[in-house]
């Protein structure tokens, strides 16, 4: 019985190998042929605020930056941001390495154009700290951005004013470990904690709403 049973692990560990790789083997290839800046290659897609589609299928995410998931605040005009800069356009690669999972990350040319800056400066994004030769330009590029307010740090993030009156009880995620915890006024840290929409975050109307949604009152609330 044993046996069986092993035999069955190695055929789906081997069915599972079969599958993936030839996807990941693909990526792979058609990103190691970066074109030259004289041909570019076409942008035929845009999946959200920081990551295109090249001909050939070939995803790619836009280094030292992220944009909110589409369903967040700021992630529609995220993408759309990044569809002006790019769509239907050549673009070139700078600084390209693989993510986990085989796709590509890259520092992104529109001509001289870098639209990782780009993406920046519109406020539809946030820095993500990498090792480019970009790193501390674009590093200031988005405090001053943040600094000025603009973009989704102005539609999307609240210390003080709920989204519906009344409705103040702040939920919070926990970047490092993604634990979520909710605060109603009175808490330690009520009056300091950012509800930030394009992280997922959000204001509700009740403990029990927020309950309901997956959080859990912070250890701070007596």
């Amino acid at each position: 019985m044993t046996k069986v049973k092993k035999s069955r692990n190695v055929s789906w560990a081997q069915l599972l190998t079969v599958i993936l790789t030839p996807s990941i083997l693909l990526n792979a290839i058609l990103l190691t042929k970066q074109p030259t800046p004289e041909q570019g290659t076409l942008v035929e897609g845009v999946i959200d605020g920081d990551t295109l589609v090249l001909a050939g299928k070939t995803r790619v995410r836009l280094r030292q930056m992220d944009a909110p998931e589409l369903e967040y605040c700021g992630g529609e005009e995220a993408k759309k941001a990044l569809e002006e800069l790019v769509l239907n356009k050549k673009v070139v690669l700078s600084e390209l390495i693989p993510d986990q999972r085989g796709r590509g990350m890259a520092l992104v040319y529109v001509g001289d154009r870098l639209v990782n800056e780009a993406m920046l400066k519109s406020g539809w994004a946030r820095f993500h700290h990498d090792t480019t030769s970009k790193n501390e330009e674009l590093k200031q590029t988005a405090k001053r951005v943040e600094s000025e307010e603009l973009g989704l740090f102005a539609k999307c993030q609240s210390q003080d004013t709920p989204d519906k009156e009344g409705c103040v009880v702040k939920g919070n995620i926990d970047p490092q470990g993604g634990t979520k915890r909710y605060y109603v006024p009175g808490c330690a840290q009520y009056k300091y904690t950012i509800v930030e929409k394009d992280l997922g975050e959000a204001w509700f109307c009740s403990e029990k709403e927020a309950v309901k949604a997956g959080y859990v009152k912070a250890a701070t609330c007596k």
